[in-house]
């Protein structure tokens, strides 16, 4: 185990995988960059040469489509683009092609691509560069979803998407780039569809994703001095989701709390509070409930996206609300940070 950052950590996973598989070939916009993607794809070039490491043109759906034929002649491609919202220019190459040729070929034709996506907020990214579509992708047979929070699960669940048969659609929060946490040297695999539980606790189950994940945990540090016990799952895994895992915790707490960083109708959270409704309606101690983003584009400006975005604060008069706990200055419970948009002093801007 070494404590490296989220980058590293994804790096590091590029590196191992590579190094293994010579089948693998990894491109995007922004791969050989200075900058190199966040640091993710620093020095692969030096390493593997400009025929297995590549840039792109700005041509998503292009780039795509020639990653579908690559993995049909036997290679590997992780294919990265900048912002999630850029590569929606690609969705019939991933919706119709990528993910439904296992099926149509019946079984004969695996599409092993992995497709990272930037995700993030604040400083300015505005409608079109800060969405979490992860439900999109979700709601799509012959797709899997994963959104790593800690540097382990970035690094093994990277692994696990590129040695995957099928398409992989693996989302990064950029804010988590720089984050720190204990990681495994080595080619570490984690199963897909397998979610984390971060804290245990007897009260309240607390459903998290992403970087979201951060904020949950410091509502349930605050919510504890409450006398609020709170078990606490990062789901890790959006598509397929870890049900028995988060079936097993309602059991035990018979309280839930589904929170998510897309927007709140036909969301991820909504599908886990409607399958705990159905499948454990008798366990449950008070009514389920979730807390996703409104139903409106993202602002741009700092004004207006101050107090927009879910936070720790959030999570925890949402949890209070549900034990009836009786507070007199809300507004004070766990506050933004100021600046309100950026995740740190370190963080100078979206690339």
């Amino acid at each position: 185990m070494r404590l490296i950052k989220y980058s590293e950590a994804i790096n590091e996973g590029i590196c191992e995988a590579m190094n293994s598989d010579k089948s693998i070939i990894c491109f995007g916009l922004g791969t050989t960059d200075p900058k190199a993607i966040f640091s993710t794809t620093v020095g692969l070039e030096e390493k593997f040469g400009s025929e297995r490491v590549f840039d792109m043109p700005t041509s998503e759906n292009a780039m795509t489509g020639i990653a579908i034929g690559a993995s049909m002649n036997g290679i590997k491609a992780i294919m990265t683009h900048q912002r999630l919202d850029f590569f929606l220019l690609a969705m019939d190459q991933l919706v119709n092609n990528a993910a439904k040729a296992h099926y149509m070929f019946g079984g004969a034709l695996s599409i092993p691509i992995t497709i990272r996506l930037i995700i993030g907020r604040g400083w300015g990214q505005g409608p079109t560069h800060s969405q979490n579509l992860q439900a999109w992708f979700a709601h799509i047979p012959g797709l899997k979803v994963v959104m790593p929070s800690t540097p382990s699960d970035a690094k093994s669940l990277l692994i696990s998407s590129i040695f995957d048969p099928n398409p992989v659609v693996f989302l990064e929060h950029r804010w988590l780039h720089n984050s720190l946490g204990d990681v495994k040297k080595g080619l570490i695999k984690k199963k897909i569809g397998e979610c984390n539980v971060l804290k245990n606790g007897k009260d309240i189950t607390i459903i998290c994703m992403s970087y979201l994940t951060i904020e949950a945990i410091k509502a349930s540090n605050y919510l504890e001095v409450k006398g609020i016990s709170c078990e606490v799952i990062d789901l890790s895994s959006i598509k397929p989701i870890d049900w028995d895992s988060i079936f097993y915790s309602v059991k035990k707490t018979g309280r839930i709390l589904a929170c998510d960083t897309g927007f709140t109708t036909c969301s991820v959270a909504g599908e886990i509070i409607a399958r705990v409704s159905i499948e454990l309606f008798d366990k449950l101690k008070a009514k389920p409930l979730r807390l996703a983003m409104p139903d409106v584009p993202e602002p741009t400006s700092f004004g207006l996206t101050k107090g927009f975005y879910i936070g720790a604060g959030d999570i925890a008069r949402k949890c209070l609300a549900i034990f009836d706990h009786k507070t007199d200055n809300e507004s004070d419970i766990l506050p933004e940070p100021v600046p309100h948009d950026i995740p740190g002093d370190w963080f100078k801007g979206p690339f």
